[in-house]
Formats: structure tokens, C-alpha cells, sequence
């Protein structure tokens, strides 16, 4: 046997279904990559707006869906239930930045939070017994133990209705967007991995916690964490706050997409319910700080 088939059997990948949302670009792109290199049947989600073209791996399907809207998260279901085999891992990969002026502050939760608990929730039973959902949420969500019971109320919320009519009701509780959305996504892999949609059929449930990565949202996020708007004054404040203490790089989107897929394969069989930082210690500087 030789070393690539032996890489695909270790994987277990080779044959298998799975979805991959967010996957034109950065993190979600560079999953796409591996899984079809790894001989995965791979079928992929991607916001509507007219800047993409062809895939450029081998994929058996694309699906277009903003996870804004409920309706189209009814039909990224609809279609997914027609997928003629179980989807063997889940990869939501999806996301937005939050504008300068907060003013999207209630889409980036129904994006970066909501879309992911709706959609999941609503294929669940589509995914395959011991398969894998694997979610990219941000150190953006460092912290959330201490905002568990806000993101919490969201998680329990019965509709998604529900859930709207509850982030209307806190603009307080969103108005940071990006961080509280991350948080819930955090909050959701601890509360929810022992429930039975997931345990009764040994489905694993994690996510990693990516820090400062070049992805097609990095010219959002410098513009966004600029005061005047400017993509590289923001882009100076990031690394002056994260990289230079410790005379960091930036990652690529391979360093954040290529673990992804290793945790939802076979080779992480035994590990759910996992918040994973991938960003060179710096989450583990912030919890000694705050314990010492």
C-alpha cells in the first residue's frame, strides 16, 4: 500500500460525504483542499455575491445560501436532505466582520451564530452515525465562560424567531457582534455535546479557536478595528495588540483549515466537545495572566 493510501486510510475520509460552508475562500477553502485530496466527496456552501467563480478543487456540488436569511437556510436544508449517502462530517466555516459603526451588529449574530444552530439543528439527523461536526468560531470568543448564561439564552431559545426577537430585545448584549457570536458558538460545543441529537448516535461536536489568520474577511476586520476606516492603520492596531509581544506572523488559512479537517476524522475518533485555540499560545498567555 502505498504512503498516499495509507494517509487516506488513516483519515478515513476516502469515499465519504461531507459539507463544507464558507468554502470559497480562507479557512473553508483550504479545508476543501485537503478533503478532496484525501478522497472525500465534497460538497460545498457559499454565500450568494457574485464575486466567486469556479471552484477550483474537485468538488460534486455547490450550493448557494446567505445564513442571514431563514429562508435560505430552509433551503440549504432541503437541499442537503438530497444528498443520495449521510454526511460523514460537517465543517461551518462561515463568517462576517462587524462594521465600524456596529450597524450590522444584528447580522453577524443571525451569520456567524444563529445560521450555524438553525441549519445544524435542522440536518442533524443527516449527519452519520459517529460523524463529526466541526465549527470555526475565533479567540474572538475568549471569554465566553464569563458571558455562558447571555449566550445561553440564546442557545435555548425553541425557534428562530425566537432567537431574533431575543437579540432585539438586548441590543446591549450584541452590540460587540463578532465577539458575542463566538461566544455563543463556544458556549454551544460545551452545552450541547452530551444532548441526545449528538450522543444518543456518538456524533462528535467541536470547533477551533483561530487566531489572527489571512482569510478573505482580513481587509474586513482591518478596516472594522480602524477608527478612520482605514484597512492598514487597522491592520497595524491588530498586530501591535496580538503578534508583536511575542514577534508573531500572521497564519495562513492552510495552518487553520488543514487541523480543521483533522479533528473531524477518524483520527480524532474519541475527542467532542473541544474549544481548540490554534493561535501560537496566545490565548494561554491570557489565562495565566488572569490567573497569576
Amino acid at each position: 500500500m502505498s504512503s498516499n493510501e495509507d494517509m487516506k486510510k488513516l483519515f478515513g475520509y476516502e469515499g465519504k460525504t461531507v459539507v463544507v460552508s464558507g468554502a470559497f475562500s480562507g479557512m473553508g477553502l483550504a479545508a476543501v483542499k485537503l478533503l478532496t485530496e484525501l478522497g472525500a466527496k465534497v460538497y460545498v456552501i457559499c454565500r450568494r455575491n457574485g464575486r466567486h467563480s469556479e471552484m477550483p478543487y474537485p468538488v460534486e456540488g455547490v450550493l448557494y445560501g446567505d445564513f442571514g436569511k431563514k429562508e435560505d437556510l430552509d433551503y440549504l436544508a432541503a437541499e442537503l436532505e438530497k444528498l443520495p449517502e449521510d454526511i460523514f462530517a460537517l465543517f461551518l466555516c462561515h463568517g462576517i466582520a462587524l462594521k465600524n459603526d456596529a450597524s450590522n451588529a444584528l447580522e453577524v449574530q443571525k451569520v456567524n451564530f444563529l445560521g450555524h444552530k438553525y441549519l445544524l439543528e435542522k440536518i442533524i439527523h443527516k449527519v452519520a452515525d459517529r460523524g463529526s461536526v466541526n465549527i470555526i468560531s475565533s479567540t474572538g470568543g475568549f471569554g465566553w465562560q464569563d458571558n455562558v448564561e447571555k449566550c445561553m439564552e440564546v442557545i435555548q431559545t425553541k425557534t428562530y424567531e425566537e432567537a431574533i426577537a431575543w437579540y432585539k430585545a438586548h441590543p446591549e448584549d450584541i452590540q460587540s457582534g463578532y465577539v458575542f457570536s463566538k461566544q455563543c458558538l463556544c458556549t454551544y460545543v460545551k452545552a450541547m455535546v452530551h444532548e441526545p441529537m449528538f450522543i444518543d448516535r456518538k456524533i462528535r461536536l467541536n470547533a477551533i479557536n483561530p487566531g489572527n489568520t489571512i482569510t478573505g474577511l482580513t481587509d474586513d476586520f482591518n478596516r472594522e478595528s480602524s477608527p478612520t476606516g482605514n484597512a492598514e492603520e487597522g491592520k497595524a492596531m491588530i498586530e501591535t495588540l496580538f503578534l508583536d509581544s511575542w514577534n508573531g506572523h500572521w497564519a495562513t488559512s492552510e495552518e487553520m483549515g488543514y487541523p480543521l479537517v483533522a479533528i473531524g476524522s477518524n483520527i480524532f475518533s474519541y475527542m467532542s466537545g473541544q474549544v481548540i485555540y490554534f493561535d501560537y499560545g496566545m490565548s494561554s498567555v491570557w489565562e495565566m495572566d488572569a490567573l497569576i
